[in-house]
């Protein structure tokens, strides 16, 4: 048996394979085709390829403001709510100020406005006190007291509260908090609650009031100064979002490729590309460094590929003022000597098969 013409065959099959290594590496490589085109893209291709250039950049960021109904309203006086808890004083009766004796805490002797707004005093009977100031409270029940107590003397605090505000989500305390007769503002609350700062989405902020959601972008807000606060109402909800799906994805030839969650308005490709350790000095080429953003609102039926030419240093100014969004992919291409390399790397098994068929051949040979 001669198996000498098949081994020919592999070797040939090797040198021509060696010889088309540049265009047959392993990996992935940004190629231009038919629906690619080159320049600003065609509208009517699937993918349009863009340019990061100074003209694409330029564009400055534009102005957050409050909206106008949460920025213009301003508290009024305290008016009390069901659930509250009064503690009224009369002074030289004590048996009316503290039924339950002065040893005993302040809100064990309040008396609480129940859910129908209604609240009972001794003499002065049941009254509803729903979104009455603390002195309508006070003129009213000195008012009845004086049927049967000469000129008394009569003063109202509030020491519970019902109305509250509710938090939800990237917060360390969700826990309801109560307002008082000091305005509660959006700072105070959210200070409070603290901020988780490692899995919140400062961007996503959301303030309900009445059954509409008011959309804040809290880091943009406060951009290059402190915006102006809010003032909160009874019954406003605070969600801080998660992060977790607030992310853009570093692939290719980094030194770590991972996926990057932000917290903020968004991030720069310089940013994504510090934080997963710069681009490969050995395997990648300076000038594929791509961002492929999905479909878009304003238009569905495209994608967009925009293309950074990294082959110099200040190519990264550009790169900084170039905003990344959730879900874009950076993609930075292996150099030519790199694909080289890794064709080479999968061709030695094949040159291994090829040495041991040569030997066994010889050894054939040799036999006979």
């Amino acid at each position: 048996m001669n198996i000498q013409r098949p081994v020919q065959v592999l070797l040939a099959t090797a040198i021509i394979a060696t010889l088309s290594a540049c265009a047959l590496g392993p990996g992935q490589r940004m190629m231009r085709s038919a629906s690619v085109p080159s320049g600003e893209g065609d509208a009517q291709s699937d993918v349009r390829m863009v340019p990061i250039t100074q003209s694409l950049v330029a564009a400055p960021r534009a102005a957050v403001a409050l909206p106008p109904t949460l920025a213009q309203y301003r508290p009024e006086e305290y008016r009390i709510q069901p659930g509250d808890t009064l503690i009224v004083t009369v002074w030289d009766h004590p048996e009316l100020t503290t039924p339950a004796g002065s040893q005993q805490q302040a809100a064990t002797n309040g008396r609480l406005v129940q859910p129908d707004g209604s609240f009972f005093f001794p003499y002065a009977g049941k009254l509803n006190v729903t979104d009455q100031t603390i002195e309508q409270v006070r003129s009213t029940l000195a008012s009845r007291l004086s049927q049967y107590l000469k000129s008394p003397q009569v003063d109202v605090n509030v020491v519970g509260h019902g109305a509250k505000v509710s938090l939800q989500g990237a917060f360390e305390d969700t826990t309801p908090q109560e307002f008082t007769t000091v305005p509660l503002t959006l700072s105070q609350a959210v200070g409070r609650a603290r901020i988780d700062v490692e899995q919140a989405d400062l961007s996503g902020f959301v303030l309900t009031r009445d059954g509409t959601d008011y959309p804040l972008d809290l880091d943009a807000l406060n951009r290059g100064s402190v915006a102006a606060d809010v003032y909160l109402k009874p019954g406003d909800r605070l969600y801080m979002p998660f992060n977790d799906r607030k992310q853009v994805y570093v692939i290719g030839e980094v030194l770590r490729p991972q996926a990057l969650t932000f917290k903020t308005t968004d991030m720069s490709l310089t940013q994504a590309l510090g934080r997963t350790g710069g681009l490969n000095p050995v395997t990648a080429k300076g000038g594929a460094v791509y961002v492929i953003r999905g479909m878009e609102d304003n238009a569905p039926d495209q994608a967009t590929v925009y293309h950074l030419d990294a082959t110099s240093p200040v190519a990264f100014t550009l790169a900084d003022r170039f905003s990344l969004r959730p879900g874009d992919v950076v993609w930075v291409g292996p150099a030519g000597v790199t694909r080289w390399n890794r064709f080479l790397t999968q061709l030695l098994p094949l040159s291994g098969i090829i040495s041991n068929a040569a030997s066994a051949q010889y050894n054939f040979d040799r036999g006979n």
